[in-house]
């Protein structure tokens, strides 16, 4: 029996092992790879029978946002009642922890569409809630083709710009997606915006302008004079993901940033977003990033 029981077990240790030994899933277009980076983009072509042609069901949604663009054919997003197709000039926002659900349109031969996902800076929180939502995911219709031709430009400036393998492809390629946001942001009609709640806002303001302080939610509900409960709820509601989730995403931006730009000690860029223990910072930058801040940094100098 003992025998057995070994034998069982280092049957487990092995598979186990053979699942950690797997490459990791570099093609975004291709189930089971991790979108854990701040920034992937990229096109998806969909033809009719191609090996893209399957259905994207995520009903947990993603961690970050995903903004996306038809350029050609249609699209079908959702089923049943809240079903409805995307064509040429339609925009789409899924925001973090939307369901995800869609397809090439049956009744078309192909669906390609442009996309960006990533985390947003802390600023961008009103250019983030779109109109015309179904099922939390915002949409915004391009009428005119000089639009269409301009933002197709624009999602293509940002893939080009990322994958340029230059120290600051990033920041650059965020520059380029907040301009995106911000012509979405002024294509829609001002009535059909929901503006984000002030006090939200200035609870993202309080935290941003004090990333390296430890800001309990009770202290920061007390300074916006909303309940913990209420402004967590409100919180979650308006910018897609918890206060905590929040504060870590821009700690690790920030934290980036010090890397790809300054000479700094690890320790003391760690010390600088609010982070005081080494190991603990590293270990929350990799699981965050994919790599330690050293081997980041390293990837982040020119050649």
């Amino acid at each position: 029996m003992q025998q057995a029981d070994f034998f069982t077990k280092k049957f487990f240790s092995t598979v186990s092992a053979m699942k950690k030994d797997q490459p990791k899933q570099l093609n975004p277009l291709l189930p089971d790879y991790l979108f854990d980076a701040f920034l992937v983009s990229g096109i998806t072509p969909i033809d009719q029978g191609g090996v893209l042609d399957f259905v994207i069901d995520r009903q947990n949604g993603m961690k970050g946002f995903i903004v996306n663009l038809t350029v050609k054919g249609k699209g079908t997003i959702f089923s049943g009642e809240q079903a409805f197709d995307v064509e040429p000039g339609d925009l789409l926002l899924f925001p973090p922890e939307a369901v995800h659900y869609y397809r090439r349109a049956e009744e078309s031969e192909c669906w390609y569409h442009r996309w960006v996902y990533f985390r947003p800076r802390a600023y961008w929180a009103d250019w983030l809630k779109w109109p015309n939502e179904v099922q939390r995911v915002g949409r915004i219709t391009l009428a005119e083709p000089e639009l269409i031709q301009e933002f197709d430009l624009l999602f293509l400036d940002i893939e080009e710009t990322h994958k340029a393998f230059r120290p600051m492809s990033e920041s650059l390629a965020m520059n380029l997606l907040e301009r995106l946001l911000i012509r979405c942001y002024e294509i829609s009609s001002q009535a059909d915006m929901v503006p984000m709640d002030y006090r939200v806002l200035e609870a993202c303001q309080i935290l941003n302008t004090s990333l390296a302080a430890e800001i309990t939610i009770e202290s920061l509900a007390e300074q916006v004079f909303l309940s913990p409960s209420r402004l967590a709820h409100l919180f979650r509601e308006q910018v897609g993901v918890s206060i905590v989730r929040w504060r870590e995403d821009q700690r690790i931006m920030r934290a980036k940033l010090l890397l790809q730009t300054t000479p700094m000690p690890v320790a003391v860029i760690g010390q600088q977003v609010g982070y005081d223990d080494q190991l603990y910072f590293s270990r929350v930058f990799k699981k965050r990033v994919g790599m330690s801040p050293s081997d980041y940094r390293k990837s982040a100098s020119p050649l």
